[in-house]
């Protein structure tokens, strides 16, 4: 009897092979062969599942959505229903450091993805790069709670304390992709100005970058 084929399986496994590829050569490099050849299948097989190379760049980007939401979903449901905004806030911010395979290739080519959008109208439109706008949101949302249950200065803007949290999170996602520090380095530096932005030293959500 044949073996019956598992088609999202295989279509996973070739999304999966074009993010390693992007991870380790840039997204330039990406082609239907460098994928097929990271897949360790035909290149045929990879045209059956995705018409052209930008149907294939744009399901690898919904498919680094889905794996995002995944993580910081997982990092908020560790912290615990009764934690306080602040490890909420901490457990969120702390995604946006590279600490192990997965997440540097999640921000090494989200990145890619980010600079490609500027020129490319196919990716400009992706709902994905307006993830930022849905984070500042929730981030509102926790610094406003913080604020009526006493954890921080009721006189702050929130709104403009959550740019400030994102570009925080987000410059040293980039020096740890850079190199120029660890992702506990960069740990440190955002529990120092959460710390000052909560001065009362509520608990946080964890105290080791995962």
């Amino acid at each position: 009897m044949p073996k019956l084929v598992d088609h999202e399986e295989r279509r996973a496994h070739i999304i999966d092979a074009l993010l390693r590829v992007a991870a380790s050569d840039g997204l330039h490099a990406v082609t239907m062969r460098s994928v097929a050849t990271g897949a360790g299948v035909s290149v045929r097989l990879v045209q059956y599942y995705f018409d052209t190379k930008e149907q294939l760049l744009l399901a690898a980007l919904g498919r680094l959505a889905v794996r995002m939401g995944e993580r910081v979903r997982d990092r908020v449901r560790a912290a615990g229903s009764s934690t306080a905004p602040r490890g909420i806030v901490e457990a969120v911010l702390l995604e946006a450091v590279p600490t192990d395979d997965e997440s540097r290739t999640f921000h090494l080519v989200y990145t890619e993805y980010a600079v490609l959008s500027v020129t490319d109208p196919a990716l400009a439109g992706q709902a994905f790069l307006a993830a930022p706008n849905e984070m500042e949101g929730f981030l509102v949302a926790q610094l406003t709670a913080a604020q009526r249950a006493g954890d921080t200065d009721p006189q702050l803007d929130a709104r403009q304390e959550a740019v400030v949290l994102l570009a925080v999170s987000a410059g040293l996602g980039l020096s740890v992709l850079l190199g120029q520090r660890t992702a506990d380095d960069a740990a440190a530096v955002l529990r120092y100005h959460l710390g000052r932005l909560f001065p009362g030293g509520v608990k946080s959500a964890s105290t080791t970058v995962r």
